[in-house]
């Protein structure tokens, strides 16, 4: 990562559906529309594959939730990162063993899974009963090295509390993002 580079970021926002196929065609078409545009580091917005689900309490909600390996969307995601040589963090309902995270798999741009980010802080309050659904994270902040910078990624309530974005820059982080709904 020495000399110059160029890296330019995109962030996707866009209203999903409760058809996670029709959401996944939507970031698939939204990604390729910001590497058109030079992105080469791209955000989709946090647990795009549905509508944010987590506004009440229901047990039926949990069938959304997947393995990390083998999860059809990163696959789909990494297979998108190589051909189009972009970097692309994926948003997931993660289920492990008998927990339930929010979490992130960071795509490289040749299509590696550089690992896992689970949401450290969840947040519980009206129009958030995130902690019905999700365990704090174990994961701890990290650092990825991309093709294009050293990246940390946090997930959206983890940006009210510093100790993530010391973390990562104390391990390198060059660019810091936080996945938001």
């Amino acid at each position: 990562m020495e000399g110059e580079r160029k890296v330019k970021v995109a962030a996707l926002q866009f209203a999903c559906s409760d058809s996670v196929s029709e959401n996944v065609d939507t970031a698939e078409r939204l990604v390729r529309t910001a590497r058109e545009k030079g992105a080469n580091i791209i955000l989709i917005q946090e647990l795009f594959e549905g509508y944010y689900f987590c506004q009440a309490q229901r047990e039926d909600y949990f069938r959304r939730a997947k393995p990390y390996k083998g999860h059809p969307t990163i696959l789909r995601m990494q297979k998108l990162a190589k051909e189009l040589g972009v970097v692309i963090p994926v948003s997931f309902f993660e289920e492990a063993n008998n927990a339930h995270y929010n979490s992130i798999a960071i795509i490289d741009a040749d299509g590696t899974d550089l690992g896992l980010y689970r949401k450290s802080h969840i947040p519980d309050g009206p129009g958030y009963q995130e902690k019905f659904y999700f365990n704090p994270g174990d994961t701890g902040f990290k650092v990825f090295t991309t093709m294009f910078a050293k990246i940390g990624v946090a997930i959206c309530w983890d940006q009210w509390f510093p100790e993530g974005a010391r973390a990562m820059a104390l391990q390198g982080a060059e660019i810091l993002f936080t996945l938001l709904l």
